[in-house]
């Protein structure tokens, strides 16, 4: 994998490179105490509101880096078949696709902390219902079951 000059990044170099990114581009929109579960949003950094994937976590910076880590940057351009589940590489082959444009990588936004387990869970559908109605490309798995139940306007 090369980086913005056309040099190939070490694997060492580009942990380096996703860790200062996980700090960079996560922001708390949410204007709530950092305390419980965040819901958050990773977008094209271009356009940060065409959202492409809702989430819940309790450390929104250690979950970022995890989607990073997890897209396997490092590994030649090819569909990633480490991730075991199929329904969940749209995601990591998202990830790949960004950065192998001009290294972008997602920024995560974090909408709303919730206190408990089930305010998460509700407030996490919510943000796909709400994106689902926006018509934005997601790459949840919930997307494709709750797309489904929307009711038609």
């Amino acid at each position: 994998m090369a980086n913005t000059a056309g040099v190939a990044w070490t694997r060492a170099e580009l942990s380096r490179y996703l860790r200062r990114h996980a700090q960079a581009e996560l922001y708390d929109e949410s204007g709530d105490a950092a305390v419980g579960t965040a819901i958050y949003t990773l977008s094209d950094p271009r356009d940060i509101r065409r959202v492409r994937y809702v989430g819940q976590t309790g450390n929104p910076s250690r979950r970022f880096l995890q989607h990073l880590n997890t897209a396997r940057l490092w590994l030649p351009d090819e569909t990633p078949w480490w991730v075991r589940a199929p329904k969940l590489r749209a995601l990591y082959q998202w990830i790949r696709t960004l950065f192998i444009e001009e290294q972008r990588l997602p920024t995560m936004v974090i909408a709303t902390w919730e206190q408990t387990v089930s305010q998460a869970r509700t407030a996490e559908r919510t943000r796909i219902y709400e994106c689902l109605r926006q018509q934005l490309p997601l790459l949840n798995v919930e997307a494709g079951i709750l797309d489904r139940q929307l009711p038609l306007l």
